[in-house]
């Protein structure tokens, strides 16, 4: 199973005596079993998490058989129709590139530009009848994967063709998107500072 993903960084600042390789052990002798610190590094004092990130990369986990999984329900969202996956990867290829995506961010969205570059957009079909939506770009708007993902969900369905996205981007208009999908199945893969 693939939903073992690392992306989350935080960062903090201490005056304690801990050696920083042995954070992780001490810190994590205070979570719950569901975090786990796997390494730790000392950065420079003007470093921040958010902030200082080049690049981050989204997965959006769709489990598009016909039932479902019980197990890892929680996980990913279940679209039980059959998804278009050719339709859905010619679709995403609209999203990149540097676009105002004004259309595809919820609503009370602090930002005050919607412009962003989406580096690479991929729709992966993996043979467990899961479909990966997968997006890296320099930021993202608050539940813009998730609309992004709801909007090839369309694509997938058939109520949306795949050139009609660039017109969506260019309406700026959130009520042409799709709608915003769970947020079971959304990911943090990676986060790139360099």
């Amino acid at each position: 199973m693939e939903y073992m993903l690392f992306g989350q960084v935080a960062n903090f600042k201490t005056n304690s005596k801990i050696p920083i390789e042995k954070f992780p052990i001490a810190i994590n002798t205070n979570l719950k079993k569901s975090i786990l610190i796997k390494s730790a590094e000392e950065v420079d004092e003007r470093f921040h998490s958010r902030l200082t990130c080049k690049r981050k990369t989204y997965r959006y986990v769709i489990n598009n058989s016909k039932m479902g999984t019980a197990i890892y329900r929680n996980l990913e969202t279940h679209i039980p129709e059959k998804l278009d996956v050719k339709k859905m990867q010619e679709a995403i290829k609209y999203f990149e590139g540097e676009h105002d995506f004004k259309a595809f961010k919820a609503s009370g969205t602090s930002s005050k530009s919607s412009v962003r570059t989406i580096y690479k957009a991929e729709v992966i079909e993996k043979p467990d009848e899961k479909i990966w939506v997968e997006l890296t770009g320099n930021g993202f708007l608050y539940n813009m994967v998730r609309i992004i993902s709801g909007t090839l969900v369309d694509v997938g369905l058939g109520k949306i063709k795949p050139e009609e996205i660039k017109d969506i981007i260019e309406s700026k208009e959130r009520a042409r998107a799709g709608k915003t999908l769970k947020p079971q199945g959304l990911y943090l893969v990676k986060v790139e500072y360099e």
